[in-house]
C-alpha cells in the first residue's frame, strides 16, 4: 500500500513539473505576444519570481517524493505597476468612491524629520492654539476642510484617522517602527509617541496597526491636550480580487483655557513661567472631549473579458469590469463641560490720568441652561453604503482608461439634548436619508498626459440638489532633460449648510437657521521641476452664500460673492552641503470680514547637511527653521464650539517665530535635538499668536528619535 501511494506521488510530481512545458508549448500567439508587448519575461523562470527553482536549465533535478512545495504566488495587483512592485515596502490609501489608491512614501529620511507637528508639514502650515494636540487651521484657504460631517472635529484634521488617510502596507518583510519625543520639564512636558507595525502574511494580503499619542500637559494655565488615534487595518490586493478593511478610534481630550485676557499678557509682561499668564476660562475648568469609532470594509471584484494567462502578470493591460462596495460606518461625539467663573483684565480700560483699570467680564454671553455649569453633549453617526461599476475599456493606461461611477445611500443620525429632554434624559434624535450616484473617467495620452473628470449629485430629500464636480489635466515634459509636470484643476461645489450649522441646542449658544447652499467654483494651475526644487501653485475661487461664524461666534450667512486667490511658491536652493528652503504663500481675500487671510504666509529653513565621517554611516543637518505671516485680524477660537471665528478687535502678526535644531541619521535610527522658539525675549514685537488670544509655545528644549525595523 505504501510502496502504491509513493508511486502515485512520484507521477503527481512528474506531471506538475512537466506541466510549464506542456503549457508554454500550448501557449496561444496572441498571449505570448502581448506578454512580449509589456516586456515581460517569457521565459518559464519568468512567469513566477516568487518560485524557487535550483539547478541549471538541462541539468537532471532532485525531487523530493515526500514534499511538494507550494508556489508562493507574486504580488499581481493592477493597483501597482512594476517600479511599485519593485519597492521593499511601500503604503498607500484607498480612495472613499471609486476603485482607486493612492500611493504614499515611506518617509525614512532626513528631509522633514525636524518638523514635528504634523499640521506644518503641508505648505506653510496651520494656525494653532498652541500645544502639540490642540486645534489647528490651514493658513492657506483651499487647504481648508469643507467637508458638511461633524465639523466640531475638522480643527484635528492633522491627527485624526479617517477613511481615506488610513496606512495600508505592503512590505516583503515584517515592518516596525517606533518614535518618541518629548521637550520641556516633567510637569509641562509635550510628549509624541507614535508606533506603526506591518507584515505580509503572502505577497498580496498583509495587516497593519498604527498607534499615535500625541499632547501636552501644557505650559500655560489649564492647557492639558491629549490626542489619541488608532487604526487597525487589513488588506488583500490580489489579481481579481481585493478587499480593504479597517478599525478606527479616536480620542481626543482638550482642556480650554479662552486664551490670554488681553494681549498685554503675553507682549508686554514678562512672567517667572509661562504657566503665571493670566487666562480667561482657567478658573471656568473648561474642557471638550471627543470620542470617534469608524469601521469601513471596501471590495472589489475583477472580471476580466480577455483570456488570461500566466503571462499577464497583472489586469491593468487587459479589458476588464471591476464590481464593488463600499461600507462605513462613523460615529462621533462630543462633550463640553465648564464651571461659571469671570476674569479680570488687569488693563481692561485707560482712565483719564492715563492709568490702567481692572476690568472684570465673563466669557459667554448666555446660559440658556443652567447659570452654574454646562454639559453639552451632542453625537453625530453616519452609515454609508455605495455599489460602484468601474470599466476598463481598453487598459489603465488608455485613452480611456477608466470608465465607472456608482449609487450610494448615506443614512445620518443626530442627537443632542434639548430642553424637554433634561426631563426625561434621554437623547434627542433626528435622522436623516441621503441618496446619491456619482461617475468618473480617466485616461492618459501616450506618456505625456493625465485627465480625468468626476461628478456626484444628490436628487432629492436629505441634501436634494447638491452638486460636485471635479476635473484635471496633467502634462509631463522635460526640458533640458529635466521632468516637468504642468497640471490644473477645476471644481464645482454646491452644498448644503451642515445640520449643526442650522440646528444647535447648548447651554451659550442656540439656534435654529434656515441657510441656501453654499456655491464654490475653483480654478488651480500648478508647475513642478523637481530636478529644480521648484512648485509654483496658483488658485482662484468665487464662493456665494458663504456660511461662517461672526465676530460673536453666532453662525452666519454672508449674502455676496467673495473672490480669493492665492499664489504659493516652493524653491529650495543647494550649495554643497548648505540648503535654503523656501515657502511662500500670498492670498487676497475680498472679503476679510467673512474670509480673513493674510497677506504674506512663509516658511523658511535654513540648514547644513553632510556625513559625519567617511564610511558614510552617520549624517546630520544643523540648522535653523522660521515662520512668519503678516499683520491681520487673526481668528479666535471658541471652546463650546470648537470653531474657528472672526474678529475685528485686533491686528496679529509681523512676528517671526525660528528654532534651531539638529538633526541624524545612522542606519535606521533618526535623531533631533531642537530648541524651539529661539528668538523668545531676544527680538520681535512680542505677540507670538498665530490664532488671536492663544500664545505659541515659548522657549524649549525638544528631542526625540525614531527607529525603524525592517526584518
Amino acid at each position: 500500500m505504501r510502496y502504491g501511494l509513493r508511486i502515485l506521488i512520484l507521477m503527481v510530481v512528474a506531471f506538475v513539473v512537466m506541466l510549464p512545458e506542456s503549457a508554454y508549448a500550448q501557449l496561444d500567439a496572441s498571449a505570448l505576444a502581448r506578454a512580449q508587448r509589456n516586456g515581460m519575461d517569457t521565459s518559464l523562470g519568468g512567469v513566477n519570481p516568487f518560485a524557487n527553482v535550483e539547478g541549471q536549465e538541462g541539468e537532471e533535478q532532485q525531487v523530493d517524493s515526500t514534499l511538494i512545495r507550494r508556489i508562493r504566488k507574486p504580488l499581481e495587483s493592477y493597483y501597482f505597476n512594476d517600479s511599485i512592485r519593485a519597492l521593499p515596502n511601500f503604503m498607500w490609501n484607498v480612495d472613499r468612491d471609486m476603485n482607486n489608491v493612492n500611493i504614499m512614501p515611506l518617509d525614512t529620511t532626513l528631509s522633514n524629520w525636524r518638523i514635528d507637528y504634523p499640521y506644518f508639514l503641508k505648505g506653510v502650515g496651520d494656525m494653532t492654539l498652541g500645544g502639540l494636540g490642540q486645534s489647528t487651521l490651514p493658513f492657506n484657504y483651499f487647504d481648508r476642510p469643507n467637508s458638511p460631517d461633524f465639523e466640531f472635529s475638522q480643527s484635528y484634521d492633522s491627527y485624526t484617522y479617517r477613511m481615506d488617510n488610513v496606512p495600508f502596507y505592503n512590505s516583503k518583510t515584517p515592518y516596525l517602527n517606533i518614535t518618541y519625543l518629548e521637550s520641556g520639564q516633567k510637569r509641562y512636558r509635550e510628549e509624541h509617541f507614535e508606533i506603526t507595525t506591518a507584515h505580509n502574511v503572502s505577497p498580496t494580503t498583509g495587516f497593519n496597526v498604527s498607534y499615535k499619542a500625541r499632547g501636552t500637559k501644557g505650559l500655560y494655565d489649564w492647557q492639558r491636550t491629549s490626542n489619541h488615534n488608532l487604526s487597525v487595518a487589513f488588506s488583500h490586493t490580489g489579481k481579481r480580487y481585493s478587499i480593504h478593511a479597517a478599525y478606527i478610534n479616536n480620542r481626543i481630550k482638550q482642556r480650554e483655557n479662552g486664551g490670554v485676557v488681553g494681549v498685554w499678557a503675553v507682549a508686554d509682561t514678562t512672567y517667572e513661567h509661562p504657566s503665571g499668564v493670566p487666562m480667561k476660562l482657567a478658573s471656568a475648568q473648561a474642557e471638550n472631549s471627543y470620542r470617534n469609532n469608524s469601521f469601513f470594509v471596501k471590495q472589489a471584484y475583477a472580471l476580466p473579458l480577455q483570456p488570461v494567462t500566466d503571462y499577464d502578470f497583472s489586469l491593468a493591460g487587459l479589458t476588464a469590469i471591476y464590481f464593488g462596495h463600499i461600507f462605513e460606518y462613523n460615529s462621533w461625539s462630543k462633550l463640553y463641560t465648564d464651571k461659571y467663573a469671570t476674569f479680570t483684565n488687569e488693563r481692561g480700560s485707560i482712565n483719564d490720568a492715563g492709568e490702567y483699570v481692572p476690568t472684570t467680564g465673563e466669557y459667554y454671553d448666555d446660559w440658556y441652561i443652567s447659570p452654574i455649569e454646562s454639559r453639552d453633549s451632542i453625537r453625530e453617526r453616519v452609515i454609508s453604503n455605495k455599489f460602484f461599476v468601474d470599466a476598463q475599456p481598453w487598459d489603465r493606461n488608455g485613452a480611456i482608461g477608466r470608465l465607472g461611477g456608482g449609487v450610494g445611500v448615506d443614512m445620518y443620525g443626530y442627537s443632542q439634548f434639548a430642553l424637554a429632554d433634561y426631563a426625561s434624559g434621554e437623547y434627542n434624535t433626528v435622522k436623516q436619508t441621503a441618496w446619491y450616484a456619482y461617475g468618473a473617467v480617466s485616461g492618459k495620452i501616450k506618456r505625456f498626459a493625465d485627465w480625468g473628470a468626476d461628478v456626484k449629485f444628490y436628487p432629492s430629500g436629505y441634501r436634494g440638489g447638491d452638486l460636485a464636480i471635479n476635473a484635471y489635466l496633467t502634462l509631463s515634459a522635460k526640458f533640458r532633460g529635466h521632468p516637468v509636470v504642468l497640471s490644473g484643476r477645476f471644481s464645482q461645489l454646491r452644498q448644503s449648510p451642515s445640520y449643526w450649522q442650522e440646528n444647535l441646542f447648548s447651554n451659550h449658544f442656540v439656534w435654529f437657521n434656515s441657510f441656501k447652499k453654499e456655491d464654490e467654483t475653483r480654478f488651480e494651475v500648478a508647475l513642478e521641476i523637481p530636478d529644480w526644487a521648484l512648485e509654483l501653485k496658483a488658485w482662484q475661487g468665487v464662493v456665494s452664500n458663504k456660511i461662517y461664524y461672526d465676530t460673536r461666534s453666532r453662525v452666519a450667512q454672508s449674502n455676496s460673492a467673495i473672490s480669493l486667490t492665492s499664489l504659493y511658491a516652493k524653491k529650495d536652493f543647494r550649495l554643497g552641503g548648505l540648503h535654503l528652503d523656501h515657502r511662500v504663500l500670498l492670498q487676497w481675500s475680498t472679503n476679510q470680514e467673512v474670509i480673513p487671510v493674510p497677506l504674506c504666509s512663509a516658511y523658511l529653513s535654513y540648514y547644513y547637511e553632510f556625513w559625519v565621517e567617511k564610511k558614510k554611516v552617520l549624517r546630520m543637518q544643523i540648522g535653523v527653521d522660521g515662520r512668519f505671516n503678516t499683520s491681520y485680524y487673526a481668528p479666535s477660537y471658541n471652546p463650546a464650539l470648537a470653531v474657528f471665528y472672526n474678529q475685528r478687535d485686533v491686528e496679529l502678526g509681523n512676528y517671526p517665530y525660528l528654532d534651531a535644531f539638529v538633526t541624524a541619521k545612522w542606519k535606521r535610527m533618526r535623531i533631533f535635538l531642537k530648541y524651539q522658539h529661539l528668538n523668545n525675549g531676544l527680538f520681535g514685537n512680542g505677540q507670538y499668536f498665530t490664532v488671536t488670544g492663544h500664545p505659541q509655545n515659548p522657549g524649549m528644549f525638544k528631542m526625540g528619535l525614531s527607529w525603524g525595523f525592517y526584518d
